[in-house]
């Protein structure tokens, strides 16, 4: 199918890996949209209502490409088989991967996502990005652990890509011991709140162990 039989949603996507590569030189501009046109042969004024709405739009794309080609490649199914820490690690890692070569982008783009403006579609991406993540993972929780579960994956990505665009070690070695201890901290935190959420009856508890030493069973 020709890109300009594509619906605007499809071809912002399928734009996203040319804005990216344009966007290490020109920004989050509309210069990035004109050259990544230029480069597939699509008209400029299509190119251009495609990302009308600015640079957001055109980050969302971006991210909204990964989340595809991260969902292709890591199906929930291949994923079953790995214990639940390496899931994560796998679909952090492939991200960060996608973006691999491209940082001065990402590094513009999150100065851009961090202006007051765009603070709260910023969160929203994270927010996006994580749930696919866990969906991939094999969550299927809808109680108060689907959004804690979501809001501290976002958190860990977020702060591994602070950490990923300004590593400068060989092959990102920084970054990936930074990914696999803060992972190490969230199933510690997942243990420990399994624990409190269980029902109060399955809990340890100091007062009824009291109780049984003074008033054994007979």
């Amino acid at each position: 199918m020709a890109l300009t039989d594509l619906t605007l949603d499809e071809l912002r996507i399928a734009m996203a890996g040319e804005l990216a590569d344009a966007a290490i030189f020109d920004g989050w501009s509309m210069a990035a949209v004109d050259n990544a046109a230029a480069n597939l042969e699509l008209p400029l004024a299509l190119a251009r209502v495609a990302f009308a709405d600015g640079p957001m739009a055109m980050i969302g794309a971006w991210i909204a490409a990964i989340d595809a080609d991260m969902a292709r490649a890591l199906p929930a199914e291949a994923m079953a088989v790995l214990p639940i820490r390496e899931r994560i690690r796998r679909l952090v890692q492939f991200r960060l991967d996608a973006v691999t070569g491209r940082e001065e982008a990402l590094r513009r783009a999150l100065a851009i996502m961090a202006m007051p403006q765009n603070v709260a579609a910023a969160l929203r991406l994270g927010w996006n990005s994580a749930d696919a993540m866990w969906r991939l993972a094999g969550d299927t929780a809808t109680d108060f652990n689907h959004y804690t579960k979501r809001t501290t994956l976002a958190a860990l990505y977020a702060a591994t890509l602070a950490v990923f665009v300004d590593d400068q070690s060989e092959d990102k070695a920084a970054t990936r011991a930074f990914l696999d201890r803060r992972i190490a901290g969230v199933m510690r935190f997942e243990k420990a709140k399994a624990r409190w959420l269980r029902p109060a009856d399955e809990r340890f508890s100091l007062v009824r162990l009291a109780g049984r030493l003074r008033y054994p069973a007979v």
